[in-house]
């Protein structure tokens, strides 16, 4: 299945690409939000093909939920895609946005491909294996390494939204003592946990299930953890919540070992 969602995440990757140098229209979505042609290609491309190769398992996909379109049912298994994590990066011309296919089951993110298109970077996790690659254009995936999230380091190595801080956020950060600031966009951050670059990602504010299931994902599979403000394993799959939409997230915090 790794290999599965890595394909996909290319293939969309590159039509992201393709856009990104040629330019586009940039529309809002019924919550401000932008959405691009990017986005909707690349959903396109990831919906089709998985649904071919996994007819049976339902799909959740941002732009199609912000259409309305969800399955009746989900299960105990379903797959979550954000096609294009960062669409305010890629409408600023920033590097950061990323494609993200996770599988969700049981309510645990359990396999989930993260790519950054302008960097190369592949990131992927399932149980007990996480791992980063480089992406060339002409060769496909090289220097494919294991990666192991670390134990805390001194000062801590804190990362932070660099389109969606908040004062909760510095609030939180203040309580850690002497710490070094990361500011990265997209689902990137999860990624710089999981290959132990940094120590904690605290997110007071709000995301969706889709924005943040893969880097999840890979996060615990090379050993870190997601867990909400009451110490809980941040789940998924979650809907008819009366204080927010479905698949919202609440606050939480992502750490190394």
């Amino acid at each position: 299945m790794v290999a599965v969602f890595e394909n996909l995440s290319l293939t969309a990757g590159r039509a992201i690409m393709r856009i990104f140098h040629k330019g586009c229209a940039v529309d809002a979505k019924a919550d401000a939000s932008p959405v691009t042609e990017a986005d909707r290609e690349a959903e396109q491309i990831i919906l089709a093909g998985l649904r071919e190769i996994y007819p049976d398992i339902p799909c959740v996909a941002e732009e199609e939920a912000s259409a309305g379109i969800l399955p009746a049912s989900l299960g105990k298994t379903f797959f979550l895609i954000d096609p294009l994590d960062g669409t305010k990066e890629f409408v600023k011309r920033g590097n950061d946005f990323t494609v993200n296919i996770a599988l969700v089951r049981d309510g645990v993110p359990e396999v989930g491909v993260v790519f950054a298109p302008c960097s190369g970077k592949l990131y992927s996790g399932r149980p007990g294996r996480a791992e980063a690659a480089d992406v060339e254009a002409s060769l496909g995936v090289v220097a494919r390494r294991a990666i192991t999230a670390r134990a805390a380091a001194s000062p801590l190595a804190v990362v932070a939204s660099r389109s969606h801080r908040t004062a909760e956020t510095d609030d939180y950060i203040a309580t850690l003592g002497p710490a070094e600031i990361v500011s990265i966009g997209s689902s990137l951050k999860f990624c710089l946990l999981a290959e132990a670059v940094a120590d904690i990602y605290p997110r007071f504010g709000r995301t969706m299930e889709w924005d943040t299931a893969a880097g999840d994902a890979v996060l615990r599979a090379a050993g870190g953890s997601t867990s909400t403000l009451d110490g809980a394993p941040l789940t998924y799959g979650k809907r008819n919540q009366g204080h927010d939409a479905d698949f919202a997230n609440p606050f939480f915090i992502a750490k190394g070992r």
